[in-house]
């Protein structure tokens, strides 16, 4: 890892942008950020060289600060998402069962042996993909808030499910490590909140600002680092770690300061590099040596569409139903936990992908369709 490589990476991932410049595509970021990632990668120029342990280390620290930024965008704090939770619940958990039967279709179909993954993948929800989109076209009413509510619960219960089932032979191992995790990010949740009732957070957060330490940001950074240590040392995926702390963040409520810190820190730099290193990492060529890996992500794709869209018949809109099917957080995560324990197959990870961008594109367009249906907010 170089300076120049460094460099490449940067001026890479200027691409997410670039593709999301136009407010009516809905293009996320980081499709932008992998797609740079495939050009500069084995997929293209080879010019990335993926394996390069700081390459990945930095990668590491930028996927652990998205997962906590994800789990800081769950409106745990939002009372009407709170009163639609029941909606929310049992529809995640119709698309949870119907997800398990399409999951096993698809890993008997193609043979994979991954009919858990699979199951985790198609029932998965991105609220960090979803909720902006929602923002940015001014959705709102009941409908939408018990999709907001299922989407938090599909996100969370997939990300702590994702470990399990990702090595089903190191399960008790993972669940172990997870409920440590777990564990530690509630306490932290008790100590952090009387922190902020005493009004010492509100005095730390003065004497940081008139001195310019960014002492909120350190202590943060100290916190999800020493749960990522503590992930590994249980064998658990840092994922978790940062989706936990991220969640124990929007439970507090964020402060507005730290917020622009860690949206400068992750979003400015560690977010991109994160994801320019995936895209580096995952060689496309194999859908086309491996032909049966394109059909698995159509069909990956094709099954979460359906399964959400199912939904319909318990009183969510179609679009919404389509809405809630966009996903990439645990997607991603799966490719990156996938990729770094070798546990997944030849095209398997360009498939799981394939998929994950067929669900972005059905959820840009729904979201217009829900818009154009009306389902907005009152003026």
């Amino acid at each position: 890892m170089t300076f120049g490589i460094l460099a490449l990476v940067a001026l890479a991932g200027i691409l997410g942008p670039l593709l999301a410049a136009r407010v009516s595509w809905h293009v996320p970021v980081v499709v932008g950020e992998l797609a740079a990632g495939v050009v500069f990668g084995v997929t293209g120029f080879g010019l990335l060289d993926s394996s390069d342990q700081t390459f990945r280390f930095l990668a590491d620290i930028g996927f652990a600060l998205t997962m906590m930024v994800a789990g800081s965008h769950v409106p745990v704090r939002d009372p009407a998402v709170r009163a639609a939770i029941g909606k929310g619940a049992s529809r995640s958990v119709v698309v949870g069962l119907l997800s398990v039967v399409a999951g096993y279709g698809a890993a008997t179909a193609f043979g994979t042996g991954h009919a858990a993954l699979y199951a985790v993948l198609i029932a998965s929800s991105s609220a960090a993909l979803i909720l902006p989109i929602v923002d940015s076209l001014a959705l709102g009413g009941t409908s939408v808030l018990q999709m907001t509510a299922q989407v938090a619960i599909a996100d969370t219960v997939c990300i702590v499910a994702l470990p399990l089932v990702i090595d089903p032979d190191n399960a008790p191992r993972a669940g172990i490590g997870a409920l440590a995790v777990a564990v530690s990010a509630v306490a932290l949740f008790f100590v952090l909140r009387a922190f902020h009732r005493s009004g010492h957070w509100r005095k730390l957060h003065k004497f940081s600002e008139k001195r310019k330490f960014a002492l909120e940001l350190r202590i943060n950074l100290v916190i999800l680092f020493s749960l990522a240590a503590l992930a590994s040392s249980t064998h658990v995926s840092i994922m978790l770690a940062g989706f936990a702390f991220g969640l124990v963040l929007a439970a507090i409520g964020e402060p507005r300061r730290l917020a622009k810190q860690l949206f400068a820190i992750t979003d400015g730099f560690f977010a991109p590099l994160f994801f320019v290193w995936l895209g580096a990492a995952i060689n496309l060529r194999d859908l086309v040596t491996h032909p049966s890996a394109i059909w698995l992500g159509l069909v990956l794709g094709g099954a979460t569409l359906v399964v959400h869209a199912a939904i319909r018949a318990l009183g969510l809109p179609l679009p919404l139903g389509v809405l809630s099917a966009a996903q990439l957080g645990v997607p991603v995560a799966a490719v990156t936990v996938g990729t770094q324990l070798g546990v997944m197959g030849d095209g398997e990870p360009a498939a799981i992908l394939l998929a994950a961008m067929i669900t972005i594109g059905a959820a840009t367009l729904a979201g217009a369709a829900a818009s154009k249906a009306g389902l907005t907010k009152p003026v």
